[in-house]
């Protein structure tokens, strides 16, 4: 059902009745940030060496790549209302290809870089969910505006900063255990 300029599905509220701005957000970028959300945290929990993470972190961050670019795509019918989205996608990506570059060039410190980047497009894919979509959620359609992007920073921050003091393939030293 439509109305105005909005269109209704399953409750959310999609600001356009264009056709191809619905295809897109509909066919390609949900279903790719629900793709990249379930991925990315199998990658995270997975133990850390080749196999299952190599493979789906390799996944997570080409599925962040279509994403992204189905948000510029997205973020261009709409510039006035979205040039924000657009610019955490685009950074959100930056952070996955400088650590997946750090992993790849064996940088000095590359495990603590691989981590930070990746974990920091992890959560600003979910800050610029949030943002668009905050305001419909139960929960988080009470909170203010500005509580869509502290709560995904407050609780990843922490956990990345915990992860680069103790980085998983850091050796263990004598006496002390993780």
């Amino acid at each position: 059902m439509t109305g105005g300029e909005t269109t209704i599905v399953a409750g959310i509220e999609i600001p356009s009745t264009d056709p191809v701005f619905l295809a897109v957000v509909l066919g390609v970028h949900i279903p790719l940030g629900i793709a990249c959300v379930a991925i990315g945290v199998i990658a995270m929990l997975s133990e850390k060496r080749r196999g299952r993470h190599s493979k789906f972190g390799t996944t997570y961050f080409w599925c962040l790549l279509a994403l992204s670019a189905s948000a510029t795509f997205l973020s261009l019918m709409r510039w006035d209302e979205n040039y924000h989205l657009f610019i955490l996608g685009a950074l959100s990506f930056a952070c996955a290809w400088f650590g997946r570059s750090a992993l790849r060039h064996h940088w000095r410190y590359w495990v603590r870089l691989h981590i930070a980047g990746m974990d920091l497009s992890y959560i600003l894919m979910l800050v610029a969910f949030y943002v668009d979509n905050g305001k419909q959620l139960p929960i988080w359609k009470d909170l203010p505006h500005f509580m869509y992007w502290l709560i995904p920073m407050a609780i990843g921050v922490p956990l990345i900063v915990r992860a680069l003091l103790w980085p998983p393939l850091a050796r263990p030293r004598a006496g002390v255990s993780i």
